[in-house]
């Protein structure tokens, strides 16, 4: 009997000793699970999307970044602070400014993201002209929103392939004051180009007629023409002007 008790404690003794090697074992690591939906498989932090209202593009926005970011939406900030901000422009070109403006007095240091509605050069230049990191629209493939968001936070510059051409055209002798439209003006001009009426522009953007021709008035003066077909001409073909 004392034989087995003896070769018990032994047994257990020797257990112990495996115990403590193996946790002082060099490059042993403890592997736990990581649930769903934590931080700590959040690579690009939190994002937060301003938008004044849940949108099916700020929901989209959120499904691309899945997995990659922690998203918050809405017109206020978050508790945290975020990794990146993503301004929704949609078609509201006058709160834009207003918008960046707020979101650089709130994080001067934090990479700001333009997102309009469609592909818009002249807001995308504006936009960069005016502190924005970079600009994105939501027609685009989600990957590459994803890869602006990631090139923002490198510090890096993030905009549509087409700005470089729609930049080297101002920059000629053409017709430079095209990229001193508003988006809005830009808009309406770009219809025009397509021969809508002004009727038919008010109707497309929800507009009155009125407000459509004090649009394109305005228009006439930045480009220096005299017309909306002069106009027309100018926005098909900027390196040539009227």
């Amino acid at each position: 009997m004392v034989g087995a008790e003896e070769r018990s404690r032994e047994l257990r003794a020797q257990g112990a000793q495996i115990d403590a090697a193996a946790r002082g074992a060099p490059g042993r690591r403890h592997l736990e699970a990581v649930p769903e939906g934590t931080s700590a498989a959040k690579s690009l932090g939190l994002v937060w999307v301003v938008t004044p209202s849940y949108s099916i593009t700020a929901a989209g926005l959120k499904k691309v970044l899945e997995g990659k970011a922690e998203v918050h939406i809405g017109g206020e900030p978050s508790a945290g602070r975020p990794s990146c901000v993503v301004l929704y422009a949609g078609g509201m070109e006058e709160g834009c400014l207003d918008g960046m403006g707020r979101i650089r007095e709130l994080y001067p240091d934090v990479p700001l993201l333009v997102l309009g509605s469609r592909l818009d050069l002249a807001r995308a230049r504006a936009a960069l002209q005016s502190g924005a990191d970079g600009f994105v629209h939501a027609q685009m493939d989600p990957a590459q929103v994803l890869r602006a968001v990631e090139v923002v936070q490198k510090g890096e510059l993030a905009a549509p392939r087409q700005l470089l051409r729609y930049l080297l055209i101002l920059s000629q002798n053409g017709n430079p004051e095209i990229g001193n439209l508003s988006a809005r003006q830009r808009e309406i001009l770009e219809l025009v180009v397509e021969g809508l009426s002004n009727a038919e522009i008010a109707g497309r953007l929800y507009l009155s007629a009125s407000t459509i021709k004090q649009h394109l008035r305005a228009a006439y003066k930045v480009l220096g023409v005299r017309n909306r077909t002069e106009a027309a001409k100018t926005m098909r073909d900027p390196a040539r002007g009227v």
